[in-house]
């Protein structure tokens, strides 16, 4: 099942009664209410959004991620349950006691699936792809000869129609803003499946910022970022480069959890790809399997 996205841009007044959210707002006479359990993310936009404590612990227990933005409206804080899966210690102890060569195999498998996506979007856009099909053949393990790197340079310099004259920098110019904001809601869901799978989203496996709350996320969203630039793609009008983040841009973006892809030749919507990722990560962790199973462009 599909977990409702919910944004809040406008003040609001968030509660909970009987398992349900209820939403109170100037602008409806009357509250709207939502089930709970139907909610995976719920994203908070604006200063003016008063949210319960009890609301919160309602939504943390049925592991919504609760993502806040900051003055520039972009999401900025994630708040995830503790406590999500009943056997959480034991798949904490298979994370943490996962040896390097399994990690170097799980970060080759990442970066081969992510370039390969690159590829396919690239040629969805009409624009040369063996390089990067070459580059994703030839991961090593561990990707010690740094091939995501490599590939990267040459996917941002082909993705968007040369007019734009685009630089991937995250606070470089339009549609930099859309990326960013793009991304971030692919954080959440990555994070948000993987506390569902029972599993540390700080501790990476190629990630190891010591101020990254999140590098587990960071490294198993990569595969899915080209999702996102898809999205974005249909998106950045080439005659208009100069663009603001719209209400409008949001609202498109916000429909990421839901987009339709490919896993083992089947369609599904992208949350439910990531649940299926993250917990065939904890059979690996657990060593019940060799492989992470990763949605795929087509």
């Amino acid at each position: 099942m599909v977990k409702r996205t919910l944004y809040f841009g406008n003040p609001a007044y968030l509660k909970t009664k009987t398992e349900q959210l209820v939403i109170e707002s100037a602008e409806r006479d009357e509250p709207v209410t939502v089930p709970i359990e139907d909610i995976g993310l719920l994203i908070v936009d604006h200063a003016q959004v008063t949210i319960t404590s009890g609301l919160m612990a309602k939504l943390l227990e049925k592991n919504v991620a609760l993502v806040t933005c900051d003055a520039t409206h972009h999401p900025t804080g994630l708040m995830l349950n503790l406590d999500g899966h009943t056997l959480q210690s034991k798949q904490f102890a298979a994370q943490l006691e996962a040896p390097l060569p399994v990690k170097k195999q799980l970060w080759q498998q990442t970066v081969t699936a992510k370039i390969y996506n690159q590829a396919m979007l690239l040629k969805q856009q009409g624009r040369e792809n063996k390089l990067l099909l070459n580059y994703a053949k030839d991961v090593k393990s561990g990707d010690s000869e740094n091939h995501e790197a490599k590939a990267a340079g040459y996917y941002w310099k082909n993705l968007f129609p040369p007019i734009i004259e685009f630089k991937r920098d995250r606070f470089g110019m339009p549609p930099n803003n859309m990326l960013n904001y793009g991304y971030a809601v692919l954080r959440a869901v990555v994070a948000r499946s993987l506390v569902g799978s029972g599993l540390l989203p700080t501790l990476g496996i190629f990630h190891r910022n010591q101020y990254n709350a999140y590098c587990l996320a960071d490294d198993i969203m990569e595969p899915y970022r080209p999702f996102v630039d898809k999205l974005i793609c249909t998106m950045v009008n080439p005659l208009e480069p100069e663009f603001d983040l719209t209400p409008a841009h949001k609202k498109q973006l916000l429909t990421v959890p839901a987009m339709d892809v490919c896993v083992d030749g089947e369609k599904s919507p992208l949350m439910v790809a990531i649940q299926r990722t993250t917990a065939s990560l904890a059979k690996c962790f657990e060593g019940k399997a060799k492989k992470i199973i990763y949605a795929e462009l087509e």
